[in-house]
């Protein structure tokens, strides 16, 4: 069986946008997905890289042109001045940790429903009432959100130092078990290609 790492930022509008494209191709190819949510701010700060606030403004400019384009051509809602963004996501991706160890739901739609709640319905998914609904939405025990506070929290360092180890540099961020990687949700028909052997 195939095996997609997949590293995300709950931070990332790509990575709202990417939808449930993911999970349907692994659905068509018989393959595993590999949660790894990260703090992509803090490997940005480790690479290098500006945070969003801190880029040249015809960047900033360029970001929600492309945003809004790419959204129109998704059929997808998007707010692209949030209000609760930049909230801190690390109780959310613990709760996406958690989930993923304890099993019973979706786990794509956990994350897109959690990236939906701030990119689309301004909702602060830092809130706990806000991921407890996420969770149960998708089929998990919502206490999850408080139970695996520990074990998340040392989950999501550690995917923040294999997501720098391989080469990870922006959200969202998928590398197969070959170490193919491709970055951004526009390179999802390109990742689509490779497991049906046609790339």
């Amino acid at each position: 069986m195939a095996r997609i790492d997949y590293f995300f930022s709950l931070l990332s509008p790509f990575t709202y946008l990417a939808g449930m494209r993911l999970e349907e191709i692994a659905a068509r190819h018989g393959a595993e997905v590999a949660y790894r949510p990260f703090d992509i701010l803090a490997l940005s700060d480790r690479l290098g890289s500006p945070r969003p606030a801190d880029r040249p403004q015809g960047r900033k400019d360029y970001r929600l042109q492309d945003l809004r384009r790419i959204a129109h051509r998704q059929g997808m809602k998007i707010n692209l001045q949030p209000m609760f963004w930049p909230a801190n996501p690390a109780p959310a991706s613990y709760a996406v940790i958690a989930a993923g160890k304890a099993g019973g739901g979706d786990m794509g739609a956990l994350v897109h429903s959690i990236l939906r709640a701030s990119w689309a319905e301004e909702k602060d998914i830092a809130d706990d009432a806000v991921i407890n609904d996420c969770l149960k939405a998708a089929g998990f025990d919502p206490s999850l959100s408080f139970t695996g506070l520990l074990s998340g929290a040392e989950a999501y360092a550690a995917n923040l130092e294999e997501a720098h180890a391989r080469g990870v540099f922006g959200s969202p961020f998928y590398i197969t078990d070959a170490d193919e990687r491709f970055w951004g949700q526009d390179r999802l028909e390109d990742l689509d290609l490779l497991l049906a052997g046609k790339l």
